[in-house]
């Protein structure tokens, strides 16, 4: 099959993969957005979402997402690399139009999966995780499960965990800024006016998620409680 056998295919799943998984992560910035105007309004969507099937269903089908986004970059890396041979030990000067992140994708890619692995062990496994394994309590503090805005506040709290959480966004942007042109162009939409047209509304739109992101992790750094309570 074309999809699996053919370095086009393979970008092909790449760029179907990774617009999911930004649509994902735009859901999840406008709901943690929530969380700087009402803690309570937050725990309720944290309440809503749980441990129920849909949920449960949800996260398989992001964690299948994330591992054939890796999986297809480990490959298209390698592959890259044994095209070149010999010549990737040369040193040789960068080409001007040919941008940083572009040239470390996948180096951005494992920054990326590590801060997802510390994003787990925050947050996954003391909320929805806690409420299979742990009674419904999470693993730190005396926060329930379902407390997911007390849990952002004792997490951001930690000047350690907040500066990890800005250099992990930054990363993603890195990541993302390039990875959503990158693409579009894979989907087909080449012709010049557009492709510059669609790099500008993705980088746009990739930092205002990722401001969305920022803004609560330095809103509770700096010891700011929830506007509404």
């Amino acid at each position: 099959m074309w999809l699996t056998t053919s370095s086009v295919g393979r970008k092909v799943i790449m760029s179907v993969t990774g617009i999911a998984l930004v649509l994902f992560l735009t859901f999840h910035a406008c709901m943690n957005v929530v969380v700087l105007f009402s803690g309570d309004a937050y725990n309720m969507i944290c309440e809503f979402l749980g441990s129920n099937w849909y949920a449960v269903a949800g996260t398989a089908v992001l964690v299948g997402l994330i591992a054939l986004h890796f999986i297809y970059a480990a490959i298209l890396t390698l592959q890259n690399l044994k095209a070149r041979g010999n010549s990737r030990y040369a040193v040789v000067e960068t080409p001007a139009k040919v941008e940083w992140a572009s040239q470390n994708m996948f180096v951005l890619g494992l920054i990326v999966c590590l801060g997802l692995l510390l994003h787990l062990f925050n947050f996954w496994a003391n909320m929805m995780g806690a409420e299979f394994y742990n009674g419904g309590m999470a693993l730190v503090g005396e926060f329930e499960a379902t407390d997911g805005a007390g849990l952002i506040q004792f997490t951001f709290g930690n000047p350690v965990y907040a500066v990890l959480y800005l250099v992990w966004l930054a990363a993603l942007w890195f990541h993302l800024s390039h990875g959503f042109w990158s693409a579009i162009q894979t989907l087909g939409v080449n012709n010049k006016v557009w492709f510059n047209r669609w790099k500008l509304i993705g980088n746009v739109y990739v930092t205002l998620v990722m401001l969305m992101f920022a803004a609560v992790v330095v809103y509770f750094a700096l010891g700011c409680k929830p506007i509404c309570g």
